[in-house]
């Protein structure tokens, strides 16, 4: 079933930045030039009072676009009625185009995990997820996104690759594609897979957003906050963990830009959810990742996009 239109803005275009409670007053404040912010309902539905005005005075300045946490699209609980109702009416409030969730098992028997766990990569799975996104998108009135995750573990049975499973899915519930790159490249990194034929596998002519991240390495028991390698082999004891707690690396900044010679100029979010630095700071990645944005953005229109396979 196709979802109820709501009222919502046309699609932005550029990078922009994830709200988050460290900057958002400032950011408020001071209004800096962005072509769109990020929030997450969770953070903000039926709370009122501060985090409403503050909402309200978002909205009015910049487009939102909403991208969810807990509603477990690839979760065994039922969808959450009640909670599909609030998100309609933040969605519709904040005029966000699309709402984008993880592709992942994120609750179980009412009770929030607080991790994105993968789901087994299944024909089963295919068709049960894709009944749950269309009906979500039936609820919330607005097409649905699934965003591929990281994660760090294969999820039990395996029919077929992470990047097949998710073009199935795409496909039978006919919804969006959020693109986390730098989940692509923690994942082909981590699980020693090419990142080029993996993104030349998934469907990107469904990608109506992309995010993009710093990662972390972990190591003998011990974090190495925004620390290089010696190198990236998978060595025993190396993991890279998407930890949204440092500076995009050069890598994953390549990736953005050979995929935005792809798809063309949609929208690019950062994510800061560790060790956040101060907003002028984050303001100024976010310039330097609009530099990627627009060599990429100028390939595609030129028509010299690199083949990714």
């Amino acid at each position: 079933m196709k979802p109820t239109t709501i009222a919502h803005r046309a699609r932005p275009e550029g990078v922009g930045l994830g709200l988050r409670w460290d900057f958002l007053d400032e950011l408020l404040e001071t209004a800096p030039t962005l072509p769109f912010l990020e929030v997450s309902p969770e953070n903000y539905m039926g709370r009122g009072g501060y985090y409403d005005e503050a909402l309200d005075r978002a909205t009015a300045r910049y487009p939102i676009l909403t991208h969810g946490l807990t509603m477990s699209v690839g979760g065994v609980d039922p969808l959450d009625e009640g909670y599909l109702a609030g998100l309609r009416a933040f969605v519709a409030r904040a005029k966000s185009p699309w709402h984008s969730d993880h592709l992942c098992f994120g609750s179980y028997d009412g009770r929030i995990l607080h991790d994105l766990l993968p789901v087994p990569f299944i024909a089963s799975e295919v068709s049960r997820i894709a009944d749950r996104v269309k009906r979500a998108q039936d609820a919330i009135g607005v097409p649905m996104a699934i965003e591929n995750v990281s994660s760090y573990m294969h999820p039990g049975a395996k029919e077929m690759g992470e990047a097949e499973f998710i073009a199935r899915v795409c496909e039978a519930a006919d919804c969006k594609l959020m693109l986390d790159v730098n989940n692509a490249w923690v994942n082909a990194t981590n699980f020693g897979f090419d990142v080029d034929e993996w993104m030349a596998a998934v469907p990107l002519d469904r990608v109506v957003q992309m995010h993009i991240a710093g990662h972390d390495w972990f190591s003998d028991g011990t974090w190495e906050m925004g620390a290089r390698p010696p190198r990236l082999d998978g060595d025993h004891g190396m993991l890279i963990v998407d930890t949204h707690g440092a500076d995009v690396c050069g890598e994953v900044r390549a990736l953005l830009e050979r995929v935005l010679a792809r798809t063309g100029p949609v929208p690019v979010l950062l994510e800061r959810d560790q060790s956040i630095p101060p907003l002028e700071t984050l303001l100024g990645e976010v310039r330097e990742l609009q530099e990627v944005y627009d060599r990429g953005v100028a390939a595609f229109a030129s028509g010299a996009a690199r083949r990714l396979a």
